[in-house]
């Protein structure tokens, strides 16, 4: 049987700084891979310089987002038609277009009839905290997470039939750096809850750690992942592949590896996995 991944994400981009690693790593073993991604990315903070050529941020973004498939090696891209909703707090919050204020059973099943069609045997998403809080990413890993089990349910009409995949992952990453900045940004008198350019990051409140069952080696795939973060030029992608970036991941207790949760079936926990698909 075929093997089929589907990864849900939120803004070009989540797929390359995320698990792009993975994502390549299994395009590359001859899975399918599929990708989800709900919005263009509008509300990114993005310089003049590269908007050249284009009419807008979200047609700049997804072109990036385009060039990063190719790279990864993604098999398909499904885009979902809503706004990026920004971070919490921001005027983009109120843009009635925007996903987080769409009825969440009707994301979910826009997720539904794609499992439905793609049939993959693996789901990834967000973390329940969505990485570092951002609205759209809880508002995915939540769609996502329901149209899981909406998607194999025989009470949910539509013209597919069923299908329930066998596991549901939930992408995470080790926080004891963002535990260590906290220290120092209390030390140096700095308020850790006003974290980022835009000091709309509260470092305080993703310092959880979840739980890992899988460790992806994306080792073999990492010039094809560092390739599709530097799409993302206008995200600072291109940083993300120098040296500096690269003490940066380590500091963060990254090793050429992708961390995740799994969250359906329920997992073993004595058992570490090296395989997203083991016991498939």
């Amino acid at each position: 049987m075929k093997k089929v991944l589907l990864s849900v994400l939120a803004h070009p981009d989540d797929e390359s700084f995320g698990m792009g690693g993975t994502l390549a790593k299994y395009a590359e073993d001859g899975v399918d891979v599929h990708l989800i991604c709900a919005t263009r990315g509008e509300a990114g903070e993005v310089e003049s310089e590269y908007l050249t050529g284009f009419s807008s941020i979200a047609d700049l973004r997804v072109s990036e987002l385009n060039c990063a498939v190719q790279h990864l090696g993604i098999t398909s891209l499904t885009m979902l038609n809503y706004r990026d909703s920004g971070m919490t707090g921001s005027d983009d919050n109120q843009n009635p277009k925007a996903l987080i204020n769409a009825p969440l059973e009707q994301v979910a099943r826009e997720i539904t009839e794609k499992i439905r069609q793609l049939k993959p045997q693996v789901v990834l998403t967000f973390d329940p905290l969505g990485g570092y809080r951002h609205p759209d990413h809880i508002f995915v890993h939540n769609a996502a997470k329901k149209a899981f089990e909406m998607a194999g349910d025989p009470a949910y009409k539509s013209d597919l039939p069923p299908h329930k995949p066998g596991k549901l992952f939930f992408h995470t990453f080790p926080k004891r750096f963002i535990r260590f900045n906290i220290r120092l940004l209390k030390f140096v008198g700095r308020d850790p809850s006003k974290y980022g350019r835009n000091q709309d990051i509260d470092l305080t409140k993703i310092a959880v750690d979840f739980p890992v069952h899988t460790k992806v080696s994306y080792r073999s795939v990492q010039e094809q992942k560092d390739s599709a973060a530097a799409c993302h030029a206008s995200q600072g992608g291109e940083g993300l592949t120098r040296s500096a970036m690269r003490i940066f991941a380590w500091l963060m207790g990254a090793k050429s590896e992708d961390l995740f949760m799994q969250a359906v079936p329920e997992p073993d926990n004595k058992k570490m996995s090296k395989d997203l698909f083991d016991g498939l």
